[in-house]
């Protein structure tokens, strides 16, 4: 089986260093899931559906 990709955090905790699943880094590195995208420093879909933690990480 591949490696699973991490899953984003559904909101940043503002951190000052932030962590790995922090969804403002993985939308700067380019590892937050397609569709997917952070306003407010919270995830949201791109197609305007609710975001639920199953539905991201089935998407990550």
């Amino acid at each position: 089986m591949g490696k699973s990709r991490k899953v984003p955090k559904l909101k940043c905790c503002v951190s000052k260093d932030r962590c790995s699943r922090c969804p403002l880094r993985m939308l700067k590195d380019g590892t937050l899931p397609d569709g997917y995208t952070v306003k407010h420093r919270e995830v949201v879909r791109l197609d305007g559906k609710k975001v639920t933690k199953k539905k991201l990480a089935k998407a990550a």
